[in-house]
């Protein structure tokens, strides 16, 4: 088991997420104009990068999954100057793209990316991690995903995913941690700014979690379901009318 100091991580992780630029600014500026189409929240389990929902982007290849990787594959057949895209040229076209069929193919290959380790025994545990957590074994996932930082410690989706698992057994310090941890490897990780923002408005920092949801959109305008809770964070905290 491990122990944090809640004041001290909620300090260090907030912090960060508000001294985003786009996510800070976006506090005190006015929202943005027209409805939203608010759908349901789903639960964390279901919305919190890594979890079922989300590894099904890059896991599955029936419905919304095979047209994923079907844009995915005819990006790639772009001149050839273009074919290695590197992540930031990824980052370009996902901010680039136009609706959201394009920028789920872009983040399929993002998310490719940043699985990959450089270690073929470290890919492995992160296979086997990810197969326990769709599993629901996530005290099997933590132990898995401790083999591979330790072995990878400057892998950012391995600290991401341990942050998932943590939250999933009730650990949003150990999470927060990771999480931190994530952004400061990749801080264009949408999804583990995503997560923060998921666990921040758990525990009541809805500022936090505003700030941290408006990173994820600044680097993944598309990103589902977003946008709706942005909107609401901000009629909430701000009384703007949208």
């Amino acid at each position: 088991m491990r122990f944090f100091s809640s004041v001290t991580l909620i300090a260090i992780i907030v912090g960060t997420a508000l001294s985003a630029g786009p996510a800070a600014r976006a506090l005190s500026e006015p929202a943005m104009n027209g409805k939203a189409d608010i759908r349901p929240i789903q639960s964390p389990s279901e919305t919190v990068p890594g979890s079922d929902a989300e590894s099904q982007a890059a896991d599955d290849v029936t419905g919304a999954g095979r047209e994923a990787v079907a844009i995915s594959e005819a990006l790639l057949q772009r001149p050839p100057a273009r074919n290695d895209a590197t992540l930031d040229d990824l980052f370009v076209r996902l901010g680039e793209a136009e609706g959201a069929s394009e920028a789920r193919g872009v983040v399929l290959m993002i998310n490719r990316r940043w699985l990959r380790s450089g270690s073929d025994t470290a890919d492995l545990l992160m296979t086997r991690a990810r197969q326990a957590m769709r599993e629901r074994d996530d005290a099997l996932a933590v132990e898995l995903l401790d083999r591979v930082i330790a072995m990878q410690p400057d892998w950012a989706e391995a600290w991401n995913r341990r942050a998932v698992a943590f939250h999933r057994l009730g650990d949003p310090l150990a999470a927060m941690a990771d999480i931190h941890r994530t952004v400061t490897l990749e801080p264009r990780h949408f999804a583990a700014w995503a997560g923060l923002g998921h666990i921040l408005r758990e525990i009541g920092d809805e500022a936090g979690a505003l700030a941290s949801y408006e990173q994820a959109l600044s680097l993944h305008p598309t990103m589902p379901r977003l946008e709706p809770l942005v909107e609401t964070l901000r009629r909430e905290l701000y009384g703007l009318n949208l």
